[in-house]
């Protein structure tokens, strides 16, 4: 029987990791991450997501969680456990996410998080990687006639409270002299009925959320427009404790592994007909050559594992984000005029 508890921004492991999972003494599994080592000796990654927002975290009809970061979550589950299926989802809000993950209660944020500098300057927590490149937008009725942020003075937008787009829309309406009445709602669901309703003009938020909530309106998405101005960058990141580098690193490489399957042509169907390819980055990032997950305290497989089980980028984008009516755009690979790059695998 193992013990474990989790203390601090660490999430430090005590107690016995004997028979937790490779067979091997505690000893001979210390990967040097604290995180690696605690999610090994209870079988599980405990990752937080919003579980409310269609195309990046919500359950189906069968109870399983869909979604851009449900998947996030699932890859470096792979990577880490060798089993995508090994990770606990756990829901947080606007307002609780960051504690969730400074206190230890998950061991990384996929939650539609921008990456800014007072976070990570701040909060004692590091981005690892974006998986989402957004900007903030705002979605008006068709029956307001309005075409331009421009055109909405005086107007009350809905806004969800201890989110980056309350700063871009304080920001947004000073420098074009105008002024708005906010109107904070913590539940997505109810920002929703606000805003359909009528209790606000608009609703703002990432456009990407804006986007596939219209989606889900179904006919009556023609009833909704999402005016044309992107009024910040909004760069949706992967979030870790500061202190774990070794954490850090898989959840980085992880991301450049899906790149570099997607660039190569290897998805998850096809993975395994590369076994014999004689391309030597094919070679390293499959684990047939050289020890790549050495370095991360992993073995040989991680990257395979995560390709095989998950999928590349490009198949995470078509799986949870096309559906949704929201083009690629600068979310593409580099190669295709996008902002995905992956450094290289050696």
């Amino acid at each position: 029987m193992m013990r474990f508890v989790r203390i601090g921004a660490l999430g430090v492991m005590t107690g016995l990791m004997a028979g937790a999972g490779w067979g091997q003494p505690a000893a001979a599994q210390t990967s040097g991450s604290t995180t690696l080592d605690a999610s090994r000796a209870h079988g599980q990654v405990l990752c937080g997501i919003a579980g409310n927002v269609p195309g990046f975290a919500l359950p189906d009809s069968q109870g399983v969680m869909k979604g851009l970061d449900a998947d996030t979550c699932r890859a470096v589950t792979a990577a880490a456990l060798g089993d995508a299926g090994k990770v606990k989802f756990v829901a947080t809000t606007t307002q609780n996410r960051f504690t969730a993950l400074q206190s230890g209660e998950v061991d990384l944020l996929a939650r539609n998080t921008t990456w800014t500098l007072s976070r990570e300057g701040n909060l004692g927590l590091a981005f690892a990687w974006v998986n989402y490149y957004d900007g903030t937008g705002f979605l008006v009725k068709t029956t307001a006639g309005v075409k331009s942020a421009k055109d909405m003075d005086g107007a009350t937008i809905c806004v969800q409270p201890g989110s980056s787009t309350e700063l871009a829309i304080n920001d947004y309406f000073r420098l074009n002299k105008m002024k708005f009445t906010p109107i904070t709602i913590a539940d997505l669901s109810e920002i929703h009925s606000a805003f359909l309703s009528g209790r606000c003009d608009a609703y703002s938020t990432d456009a990407s959320a804006l986007a596939t909530f219209r989606f889900t309106q179904g006919p009556k998405a023609d009833d909704l427009v999402l005016l044309p101005e992107i009024i910040s960058k909004e760069p949706l990141g992967v979030m870790v404790r500061k202190g774990d580098d070794k954490w850090f690193d898989i959840i980085r490489w992880t991301f450049a592994a899906m790149i570099t399957a997607e660039e190569k042509g290897i998805t998850s169907a096809n993975v395994d007909t590369f076994k014999d390819s004689a391309d030597p980055d094919i070679r390293r990032l499959l684990g047939i050559e050289g020890d790549m997950g050495k370095a991360l305290g992993l073995d040989s497989k991680w990257a395979y594992n995560v390709i095989k089980q998950v999928g590349n980028l490009g198949e995470m984008w078509d799986r949870n984000i096309t559906p949704m009516g929201v083009p690629r755009g600068i979310n593409n690979l580099w190669t295709k005029g996008g902002l995905q790059y992956a450094p290289p695998i050696r």
